[in-house]
């Protein structure tokens, strides 16, 4: 006789609840007034009493017999063994829906197994506006699920896997509540703005091809006072939220929630609040721009500067959620180094956070700044930020040009190993198709030679510059360089640095009336050669043109893949698929700098792991029940890349 399937993976996912629930219940009291048996009868007597029954499919009545359970006198499974078994194992569920959420209100979020029911009901946990779980309560419902949803729709199943729903979010009547509040709590011309045109400028992005969707409200806010009344209202009326500063990400960061959204304009507060150079660091709010930032301190005449230099228009922000880095990431690191002495952050419950004091350097507990840092703005919403400064010393600029990547890699592979590789402040690589781009857009006098080129920054003393420089010559030739030039003067050095940082300009100048596509994936530099000449070859044989610049210092390079119409973007979307998966399948990252948005959470489970994706979504269900921060960024909706291609 067979018995169902279902039947058995009720009676096995109630063992393992049994199993995880007595080890839940006993490790924080091992004298609990009451047994599984209490349990038991307490939960059908409440059940039954609100008119709720439970029966156990009829085949597996008829048919189950396993000589493990307890059975009969005869030896045999009978009927009322198996009713016996049924009911404890619906009895132990119920109690640990009930203990659970009693006794570990931390981790509200645990969905039993389906079960067939004669009158279904539901349990649901609900969340109050601070973003705690207050109670468990017994709800009728036609689902015939037994299912927990916290206050954000998170959804944890037996296995562990989580994902996040929008059925908790504000109705349309609860938006346009929120939109009269945020009116009334931050009066003034401009303040609160609902245009079409607003809404989609601050909803969606000329740099961005992924799905984008307009906000509800746009809020502009001046201090970290404005920013608290907003969230407070957001948790509210369950209104989603989503920070924004410079407007240029290219992962769809800043896009608009279906269920409504308020986007919350951070750039407005762009002072700098305080310098101190004594101490080497500065205190800004999120909406400054890195280069303000340094120009005023040039201007000023202070010798320091802020390293991070990511595309232009960048907010610290911004910065902070993508955890970017830019050009000069070979010498001075990420966002992810100590760059960020302390933060302050409003949280989804309306607290004020400041991550830590102003000292260089802290052993007191978590590294909570961290935690911000390649957030995306869902953890949290920056409004200061001490910001470490680096001494500004003199730089030299050169070039050097190779007949392919390999050897060009090679050379920087050698040149950083040596003691003059901590002068080197940045190394850039910019391939033939960039090369030639640049000659396209007259960005130079004279066009230079079509060939994969290297660009440096070294930096130091004049002597420290002199004999790194002479080392940098020596081994470029000795790897086939074909030329090798230094900048003359200053001027000719800015002109030449600023060819790459106008790659996107230049690609758009090879084909005119086209659109760009930019994305970048980093993988370790000793792989960056095989991936520029496999990424090449696929989009030749697609028929697409782009160029690719690279940081090549730490294997970080951004393909611009140019496209006219809806058929080449299809093909340009496959095209960084395969690019993704080639960087992880290299031990690579699918982001190098640009952050995961919308653009990138499906290939989070293959670089991570699933265990690693779990736990982000542990932290962010714990510090955001209500899932209200930039919701559908980041987390991968259900822990599997269902797009993945071969």
């Amino acid at each position: 006789m067979t018995v169902h399937w279902t039947d058995l993976m009720i009676i096995l996912t109630g063992l393992f609840y049994i199993k995880y629930v007595t080890f839940v219940l006993l490790r924080g009291s091992s004298s609990l007034p009451f047994t599984w048996h209490t349990m038991f009868h307490l939960s059908m007597r409440v059940l039954v009493a609100r008119g709720y029954h439970f029966s156990l499919r009829s085949s597996c009545i008829r048919s189950c017999r396993a000589s493990y359970h307890h059975s009969s006198s005869s030896g045999h499974t009978t009927q009322k063994d198996v009713l016996r078994i049924g009911e404890f194992v619906l009895g132990s569920l119920l109690a640990m829906g009930t203990s659970y959420y009693i006794f570990q209100y931390r981790e509200p979020r645990l969905v039993p197994a389906r079960l067939e029911t004669g009158a279904t009901t539901t349990i649901h946990t609900t969340s109050s506006e601070l973003g705690e779980l207050s109670l468990a309560h017994l709800q009728r419902s036609g689902s015939g699920e037994l299912s927990s949803a916290g206050g954000a729709g998170d959804i944890t199943d037996a296995f562990g896997s989580s994902s996040f729903s929008t059925s908790t979010y504000g109705s349309p009547e609860d938006v346009q509540k929120a939109i009269e509040e945020l009116r009334d709590a931050l009066p003034g011309k401009n303040r609160v703005q609902t245009s079409p045109d607003s809404l989609r400028v601050h909803g969606s992005s000329d740099h961005s091809y992924h799905p984008s969707c307009p906000h509800s409200v746009v809020v502009m806010a001046y201090s970290t006072d404005d920013v608290v009344k907003v969230v407070n209202i957001s948790r509210k009326y369950k209104v989603p939220i989503i920070a924004l500063g410079g407007a240029t990400s290219i992962e769809g960061h800043f896009t608009g929630f279906p269920s409504g959204s308020i986007c919350l304009d951070l750039s407005a507060m762009n002072s700098i609040l305080e310098i101190n150079e004594a101490d080497g660091d500065l205190r800004c709010q999120p909406g400054a721009k890195w280069e303000d930032i340094n120009n005023t301190l040039k201007d000023r005449g202070i010798p320091l500067f802020f390293p991070l230099d990511p595309g232009p228009g960048a907010t610290i922000g911004g910065m902070i959620g993508t955890g970017c880095s830019g050009t000069n990431a070979v010498r001075y690191g990420t966002a992810k180094a100590e760059w960020f002495l302390n933060i302050t952050v409003v949280l989804p419950s309306g607290k004020v956070i400041k991550t830590r004091r102003r000292a260089r350097k802290s052993s007191a507990g978590f590294d909570t700044t961290k935690l911000f840092i390649g957030a995306e703005g869902t953890l949290g919403i920056v409004t200061e930020a001490t910001l470490r400064l680096a001494p500004r010393v003199p730089t030299k600029v050169a070039m050097a040009q190779f007949p392919d990547v390999e050897k060009a890699v090679s050379a920087v592979q050698q040149i950083l190993n040596t003691p003059h590789g901590p002068h080197i402040q940045c190394v850039e690589l910019l391939d033939d198709h960039m090369m030639a781009a640049i000659n396209t857009a007259g960005l130079v006098d004279a066009p230079y030679p079509v060939q994969d080129t290297l660009f440096f920054k070294i930096q130091g003393s004049p002597e420290s510059i002199r004999d790194t420089s002479n080392v940098v010559q020596e081994i470029v030739q000795r790897h086939g360089s074909t030329r090798f030039e230094f900048a003359a003067t200053e001027e000719e050095a800015g002109e030449m640095w600023e060819n790459r940082k106008y790659a996107l300009f230049s690609t758009l100048a090879t084909q005119p009336g086209s659109k760009i596509w930019t994305t970048d994936v980093c993988v370790p530099v000793s792989r960056l050669p095989q991936l520029v000449y496999e990424t090449k070859e696929d989009l030749a044989k697609a028929g697409l043109k782009s160029t690719i610049v690279g940081h090549v210092g730490d294997g970080n390079f951004h393909a611009l893949i140019l496209f006219k119409d809806e058929e080449e973007l299809r093909s340009v979307g496959e095209a960084v698929h395969r690019l993704v998966h080639r960087a992880i399948q290299m031990d690579g990252t699918c982001t190098g700098e640009h952050g995961v948005g919308v653009g990138k959470t499906e290939y989070l489970v293959e670089e991570l792991g699933e265990d690693t994706v779990e736990l982000m979504k542990t932290v962010k269900n714990a510090i955001d029940p209500l899932n209200l921060f930039n919701p559908g960024k980041l987390y991968p909706e259900n822990n599997k890349d269902k797009t993945q291609m071969t």
